[in-house]
């Protein structure tokens, strides 16, 4: 996802990951830039549009706590960017692993998903697509 540095152990056993504030500016950049010309493109080919776009609300969200959006940022950045691990112009598999790191974002973060980042997600989705249905169920 996003480079980050560790802080020392804290005592507990755990290091404590803090997100580089360079990265999360640059992948923010990034994927304000890209995102939506991205999707555009590929409308059709991803199955997981409407998670996509709800952590891309949610992490463009100022009242998003900044170790959730480093989070989301991060994965966001692995989607638009035009090299990653499979080339998403192959048919099948193109996106899978797109698809994984945003699944595990989405996850780790999925407390800051709010109800209005999905609603807002169903909305465009269904403005982009034409659908009546955004074809998913509904998320809180």
């Amino acid at each position: 996802m996003t480079a980050s540095s560790v802080s020392p152990f804290l005592g507990t056993g755990t290091a404590l990951t803090v997100p580089d504030p360079d990265r999360v500016e640059r992948d923010e950049r990034l994927v304000r830039h890209r995102f939506w010309q991205k999707l555009r493109a590929n409308l059709h080919r991803i199955p997981f549009l409407e998670d996509l776009l709800a952590a891309y609300f949610c992490a463009t969200d100022p009242a998003t706590p900044y170790r959730a959006k480093a989070i989301l940022l991060g994965a966001l950045a692995y989607f638009v960017l035009p090299v990653d691990a499979v080339p998403d112009w192959l048919l099948i598999a193109g996106f899978t692993d797109d698809a994984a790191v945003l699944a595990a974002a989405v996850q780790t973060v999925r407390a800051n998903l709010t109800p209005s980042h999905w609603g807002r997600a169903k909305e465009v989705l269904r403005a982009e697509t034409g659908a009546d249905d955004a074809g998913t169920a509904t998320r809180e």
